[in-house]
């Protein structure tokens, strides 16, 4: 056990909502074969508790593996989430200051109550490589902590020997072989045991299968861990897309089309005016960045930094089982829309185990190829629209002359003229399917037996400078539980606009 003084450091720790015994761990080195182990503990108060809080960790030369292991009781709210949370994770001697994607060595948030790092391999959330001599830090994350606060033991083991071979990565490829342009099917906001999901890497994929997924987006919260081994999983013809979840204590968003291992941090908060430094630093490597489930109730998840998404190339509109956040989300878009404001959607299932249906909802966009840059080019260009299902199939398209344009394209109408809009829809029985304009509904039709229905409409360009469409189930009881559905129509398909003179300039 740890037997450091309190020291000033430590002391002055109690002035922020934090009281620990002690404030360095330092070790001895030792003989191969033989393990040392120090505890800190302390007390998050819940008065001034900061986000994050460091435990430096001395480590000598000769060690061969670091274990981490803690302990706190969390406060069951009863409201669906818990409070006196602690999250973990921890930085290497490469630094730990805010972006320093060199010294992240993993985080596993509140999934694991341990984990371990050597040179060769690591606990799923953290990353194998060398041990390094210096300080290392463990971060813990208070959450939610309120007086009289909640106490929490760490205790930092260190293995002693050589280090083994290195780890060898094998991300998946970022093309699928032989594929061309088409309507490709996905699922971009998803965890496995990587983060806090139950899912293995290899039972997503038959997940993402049987749902008829094309490809997927890997997004574990604030890790790059499994971006390094989706190769041994991923069969030929499937497309991986690495990203992360990026869950900051003011909204969650999604860095997708990275290159394999790369970071993006995650400890900012609005007042600190470091979104914009972040995703673009997505943008430089080639990447997105999607702000995720704006309008979800459970703390911290609900979008706090800009409401029209400024700095955010896209917005996960919806996200899972429809429900009230998602109708809300739809709302305050569309009025965005309306404002001459725009920026592409789509929709995700965030599942995290099997009661958590994968590709519900799913995002359907037009790609050159299976490929992490063309589905990125098609997203980021709003060509894409949303279905429960991959039984749902959709066409919106805008005529004018010989022109044609379809989602999150400009058909360029003047605003005198008239343009011929068409929507059809199959594989969507019990519904209505409806054209949509700025102010209301401009035309719409119940779908048969067979799920089938074709919507025509003339639309006069300057009144109504887009259209988008919505196919809601119209057959079942509507729910009324905010937690469960909405007082209304569920949603069974979404799309981006076509806008039937210039588009609009994003947000950005």
């Amino acid at each position: 056990m740890c037997t450091c003084p309190l020291t000033r450091r430590g002391l002055l720790a109690g002035s922020t909502g934090v009281v620990t015994t002690a404030a360095v761990a330092r070790f001895e080195p030792a003989a191969a074969g033989q393990s040392r182990s120090e505890t800190f503990t302390g007390t998050f108060t819940g008065v001034g508790t900061p986000d994050w809080h460091y435990l430096p960790v001395e480590v000598p030369r000769g060690v061969r593996e670091i274990e981490v292991s803690y302990t706190y009781e969390k406060t069951d709210t009863g409201l669906g989430f818990s409070a006196n949370v602690i999250d973990i994770g921890i930085f290497d001697p490469s630094g730990h200051d805010l972006g320093a994607a060199s010294g992240f060595r993993g985080w596993s948030g509140g999934a694991r109550d341990r984990f371990r790092i050597s040179r060769r391999r690591a606990t799923p959330g953290y990353l194998a490589g060398p041990i390094t001599p210096g300080t290392w830090h463990v971060v813990l994350g208070p959450f939610a902590v309120v007086p009289p606060g909640v106490d929490y033991e760490v205790t930092v083991t260190l293995h002693f020997g050589r280090q083994p071979k290195r780890f060898r990565p094998k991300p998946a490829p970022r093309r699928v072989k032989g594929s061309g342009p088409g309507w490709y099917r996905g699922d971009c906001h998803l965890h496995t045991v990587h983060s806090d999901g139950r899912h293995t890497q290899r039972s997503l994929l038959a997940l993402a299968r049987e749902a008829g997924l094309d490809f997927i987006g890997s997004t574990e919260h604030n890790t790059s861990s499994a971006q390094l081994t989706w190769g041994r999983h991923v069969p030929d013809d499937f497309l991986v897309i690495p990203g992360e979840e990026v869950t900051t204590r003011a909204g969650h968003w999604l860095a997708l089309g990275l290159p394999a291992g790369t970071w993006i941090d995650w400890r900012f908060r609005p007042q600190d005016d470091e979104l914009a430094m972040f995703t673009e630093r997505v943008r430089g490597v080639g990447g997105l960045a999607v702000t995720a489930h704006p309008f979800s109730p459970g703390p911290g998840s609900t979008w706090g930094f800009d409401p029209t998404y400024a700095d955010m190339d896209l917005v996960e509109i919806w996200n899972g089982p429809w429900t009230l956040d998602d109708q809300t989300a739809v709302a305050a878009w569309h009025a965005m829309l309306v404002a001459g404001r725009y920026v592409p959607v789509m929709g995700n299932s965030d599942s995290h185990h099997e009661g958590q249906t994968v590709g519900l909802p799913q995002t359907v966009v037009r790609a050159a190829s299976l490929s992490t840059n063309a589905v990125v080019r098609g997203l980021r260009g709003g060509h894409a629209w949303i279905a429960e299902s991959s039984a749902v199939d959709l066409e919106l398209e805008a005529t004018l002359g010989g022109r044609t344009a379809t989602c999150g394209e400009a058909l360029g109408a003047g605003p005198t003229d008239l343009v011929d809009v068409r929507l059809a829809v199959s594989g969507a029985p019990g519904c209505i399917a409806q054209v949509i304009g700025p102010v209301a509904p401009l035309a719409g039709a119940l779908t048969d037996a067979a799920g089938a229905a074709e919507v025509t409409v003339q639309v006069p360009a300057g009144p109504a400078p887009f259209v988008r469409a919505e196919v809601r189930r119209m057959d079942g009881e509507p729910v009324l539980n905010p937690l469960a559905g909405v007082p209304g129509l569920a949603m069974v398909a979404l799309t981006n606009p076509v806008f039937l003179g210039a588009r609009p300039g994003t947000v950005r």
